[in-house]
């Protein structure tokens, strides 16, 4: 049987903090729960505190010396993350590649139509890959094809700003070129 490779998935990364008895250092600098700053406390005495207040003693910052560690609720503070996580993923937003595409026959109502596309794309903050397929006969006249791409690309420079990040070339059968707002 044959098997299928996965990439190994990651999810997003939260900070690990370390808790409790995982807290591995003589003394640490502690805010309690009321976040006030307690000073240098040993770890036993810091661990007490927080038993007492039904709490958790988070490592929130190791790499200072000593330690600051605070005592709060660490699966309302794990919830808060997640949560910040999720609404930082769904801010994001993913430039897509709107595509247009011409013919060598096409007439001059489609290609202003094409061209209302592409600047509504273009406004969108897409990127846009505008492309000209050849079939059969017409790969004989290219340069006829070249000057349609070039004419299209002109008429949108005067409608709406945008630079070239992948210049007019033929690939395969067609030619192509990537634009994206400026």
């Amino acid at each position: 049987m044959r098997k299928t490779f996965r990439p190994y998935f990651r999810p997003p990364t939260v900070p690990q903090f370390r808790v409790n008895r995982e807290i591995r250092v003589p003394e640490v600098r502690l805010i309690d729960e009321n976040g006030i700053n307690a000073g240098i406390v040993p770890i036993e005495d810091a661990l007490k505190r927080a038993e007492e207040a039904g709490l958790d003693l988070v490592e929130v910052y190791p790499s200072a010396s000593p330690p600051v560690a605070k005592i709060l609720n660490f699966h309302q503070l794990k919830y808060k993350q997640g949560k910040e996580i999720q609404k930082q993923k769904a801010r994001q937003k993913k430039q897509e590649i709107k595509g247009i595409r011409l013919s060598l026959r096409i007439s001059q109502h489609d290609q202003d139509m094409r061209l209302e596309q592409a600047v509504k794309f273009l406004k969108e903050g897409n990127k846009l890959r505008i492309e000209l397929p050849l079939r059969g006969r017409e790969n004989q006249h290219q340069d006829i094809a070249r000057s349609i791409m070039e004419s299209f690309i002109e008429q949108l420079k005067t409608r709406h700003s945008l630079s070239i990040e992948q210049p007019l070339q033929r690939q395969g059968g067609k030619l192509s070129l990537i634009c994206l707002p400026r």
